[in-house]
C-alpha cells in the first residue's frame, strides 16, 4: 500500500494554506515532513487523509481498496482532533475506542489502560499528560482503527522539544508495519533525526524504511535418503 500525494495545494478565504506539495508514503516508511508553524502544515495532513479536498493536485492510495479516510488517521491535529484538554485520560480512551468501533465500556477502558501501562493517569486531565506519554497513546488508539494503515502524526514538537520522544515512537510504528508520516513545524531542520521532506515541494527525499522485508519461502532441501534395493 502506497498514499502518493502529487503537487497538493490548498487555498484558504484569505490566501494559500499549502503550496504545491508531494509526498509518497508506504507501509513500513516513516517521512518528516517540514514546515513553518501554521495551519498549511495540518492541512497537508488532513488532505492525505482525505478529509481536505485539494485545490490543486492529487491524493490517492494504490494497492488498497480501502477509502483515504478510513485508511489515514490523522493522530492529535490541533482545533480538529485534538482532546479537549479538561477531560480525564479514561474519558479520551473510552471516545477514541468507540471511534475504533471497539468495546468502551468503563471496564474495557480501565483494561485497554492497564495494557498500556497507562492505568495510573485514568483520572489525570489530558492536559496535564507528559507529552510521550500523550503522543503514544494518542498514536496507539489511532493505529487501533480498522483499516487504518497510515498514521500522521501532526506536530508533535509543538508539545516538547525532545525530537526522540516523538521520532522512537514513529520508528516504532513503522516497524509494526505503518506508513508513519510526522509533521513538523517548531523543531529546528538540524536537529531532526534524518533529512525532511518539505511543505511546498514536489521534489522529496525518500522516507525511511523500517519494515522487515518479507523473507522468502526457503524451499526444502532435497531428501538424500536413498532407496536401497
Amino acid at each position: 500500500m502506497q498514499v502518493r500525494a502529487d503537487r497538493v495545494s490548498l487555498e484558504g478565504h484569505h490566501g494559500p494554506l499549502l503550496p504545491p506539495t508531494s509526498l509518497t508514503v508506504g507501509e513500513g516508511d516513516l517521512a518528516i515532513v517540514h514546515g513553518e508553524p501554521g495551519v498549511g502544515v495540518t492541512a497537508f495532513g488532513l488532505a492525505l487523509a482525505g478529509r481536505l479536498k485539494p485545490t490543486t493536485g492529487t491524493v490517492h492510495a494504490e494497492g488498497t481498496d480501502t477509502a483515504l479516510p478510513e485508511l489515514v488517521a490523522v493522530v492529535d491535529a490541533p482545533g480538529v482532533s485534538e482532546p479537549d484538554d479538561a477531560l480525564p485520560l479514561r474519558v479520551v480512551v473510552g471516545e477514541e475506542l468507540a471511534l475504533a468501533h471497539r468495546p468502551a465500556g468503563k471496564e474495557d477502558v480501565a483494561r485497554w489502560l492497564a495494557g498500556h501501562d497507562a492505568a495510573p493517569f485514568a483520572g489525570t486531565r489530558f492536559e496535564n499528560l507528559a507529552p510521550v506519554l500523550r503522543t503514544r497513546l494518542l498514536t496507539e488508539l489511532a493505529a487501533e482503527r480498522e483499516g487504518v494503515r497510515l498514521l500522521v502524526l501532526d506536530t508533535p514538537d509543538r508539545h516538547t522539544s525532545d525530537v526522540e520522544s516523538w521520532a522512537g515512537l514513529a520508528r516504532e510504528q513503522a516497524e509494526r508495519g505503518f506508513a508513519v508520516v510526522v509533521l513538523a513545524a517548531t523543531t529546528p531542520l538540524s536537529a531532526l533525526p534524518f533529512t525532511p521532506a518539505r511543505l511546498g515541494s514536489a521534489e522529496q527525499p525518500e522516507p525511511q524504511h523500517h519494515a522487515p522485508e518479507p523473507t522468502p519461502t526457503e524451499e526444502l532441501p532435497a531428501s538424500t535418503d536413498e532407496v536401497t534395493e
